[in-house]
Formats: C-alpha cells, sequence, structure tokens
C-alpha cells in the first residue's frame, strides 16, 4: 500500500496521469462528435496530419527553423544579459546609469520592434533572431541583477577581507551563489523566446512552426493548428526539462 502511495505521489506519475486525461476526454468528445471537427480534431486526425507534414519534410524543416531562431536569439541574449546583470547588480553607478532605460523599454511590447527590425535588415533571419535577443534582454538582465543583489553581503565582506581579489570574489563567490537564480530565469524567460519566433513566423518567414500555423488558419486546417500547438509545447517542455536537469547537476547543493 505504501509502494503504491509513493508511485501516485511521484511527480512523474501525476503529470503524465494528468496529460491521458485530458487525452481521453479529447477522444472522448471528438467520438461522440460534441464539437464539430472543424473547431476540434480528433488526436488521430492531429497524428495523421503530423505524419503527412513529417513524410512531406516539413515538419523537421519547420522545428529546426524555429528552435534555431529561438536558441540563436536567445543564447545572445543570455550571453549578454550575465555580465550586464551582474555588473548593475555590483556596481551602484552602472544600474543607476542603465536601469530606468532598462525599466522603460522592457514595458515595450517586443513585437512592436518588427516593422523597424524588417527595415533595418530585411526580411531574413537576423531579424527574428534580433527580436528575441530585444524581446528577453531586459528580463534576463535585470533579473540576474536581483539575484546579484540578494547574494548575502557577509560573504562578500568575509572574501575581501581575507585578502580576495574584486575577480576571485566575482567567480567564486558571487557567481556561484547566483548559479541557481540565473538558470531559473532563463529557464522562465524562454517561453517568452517562443512567444516572440511564433509571431515573427507569422509576420515575415518561408518556413517555421508559426508559419505553418498560420497557413493551416488560412485554410481552415485545424488539425494543423493543433499540431503546431502540441509541437511547440513538447519541444518547451524538453527545453525546460533540460534547464532542471543543469540545475539539479550543475547546483546540487542548491536543491
Amino acid at each position: 500500500m505504501g509502494r503504491v502511495k509513493d508511485l501516485l505521489h511521484h511527480p512523474w506519475i501525476l503529470g503524465i496521469t494528468g496529460v491521458l486525461l485530458v487525452l481521453a476526454v479529447w477522444t472522448l468528445a471528438t467520438s461522440l462528435k460534441l464539437v464539430d471537427p472543424l473547431f476540434l480534431p480528433s488526436p488521430a486526425a492531429v497524428l495523421a496530419a503530423g505524419r503527412a507534414q513529417a513524410a512531406q519534410g516539413l515538419l523537421w524543416a519547420d522545428l529546426v527553423a524555429s528552435v534555431g531562431r529561438v536558441l540563436g536569439g536567445f543564447a545572445l541574449s543570455a550571453a549578454v544579459a550575465l555580465p550586464l546583470g551582474i555588473a548593475m547588480g555590483t556596481s551602484t553607478v552602472i544600474n543607476r546609469l542603465l536601469e530606468p532605460l532598462m525599466g522603460l523599454i522592457r514595458y515595450m511590447p517586443a513585437p512592436a520592434f518588427i516593422p523597424l527590425l524588417i527595415i533595418y535588415f530585411g526580411l531574413g533571419e537576423l531579424p527574428k533572431i534580433l527580436l528575441i535577443f530585444i524581446g528577453t534582454l531586459f528580463f534576463n538582465t535585470l533579473m540576474i541583477m536581483d539575484a546579484v543583489k540578494f547574494v548575502p553581503r557577509e560573504l562578500v565582506e568575509t572574501a575581501l577581507t581575507l585578502g580576495g581579489r574584486t575577480s576571485q570574489v566575482l567567480l567564486r563567490v558571487i557567481t556561484p551563489c547566483i548559479a541557481p537564480q540565473v538558470i531559473d530565469a532563463y529557464r522562465i524567460n524562454m517561453a517568452a523566446a517562443w512567444n516572440l519566433v511564433i509571431v515573427a513566423e507569422l509576420v515575415a518567414a518561408n518556413e517555421g512552426l508559426g508559419k505553418r500555423i498560420s497557413l493551416a488558419q488560412r485554410f481552415l486546417r485545424t488539425d494543423e493548428i493543433f499540431l503546431g500547438l502540441i509541437v511547440i509545447g513538447l519541444i518547451g517542455l524538453v527545453i525546460d526539462l533540460g534547464f532542471r536537469l543543469v540545475m539539479r547537476r550543475g547546483c546540487a547543493w542548491a536543491n
């Protein structure tokens, strides 16, 4: 009995059960034709759409295009946000210089920059990557800055008292202390990157999951719309689990 109770409380068991329940309700609703198939295609229809796109090579091409844009834009954002956030968190001068500007820009909707990015850089890949960069940079930076501000002051003062140089304090005290918060910030803001790439692909793209959803909407192919949404959700889940794995392996002391 105890083993059954432990299994029921296992996060994977409960998570899979929740997904299966939704799938069962979805299958039942479509089997009984409670909803017009135009509005709610069956799981079998969505699976068939996935097989058809995979056979044509469209699914893989769209997946590679979207994932490449997300990873490219977000990697650039993460690389810039880390030193910038640490600098803002450790330097009062840099903080007072940049925080008002970042507070202003982060409230500007990133998709509003699309017309300018297209004017400046055309319709290629660069505008899409830069849109993700702009849309996630300020949130990543400010979350890292806050993490640095919450580093216990006594740790820094002790390291300096023992003769540690500024670079040593930064690498051996501040960086390990904020590592879990940095990874968590990246994990949270990755969702925004996916939102932005879909918006960018809806506006101007030849391939990508967002573009495929847009085309499906134009021709009322709701099975393909559901397919695109599910694929995006699965990719997001894999990325999220990847961040969690990095957190467990790299910051085991913080778990």
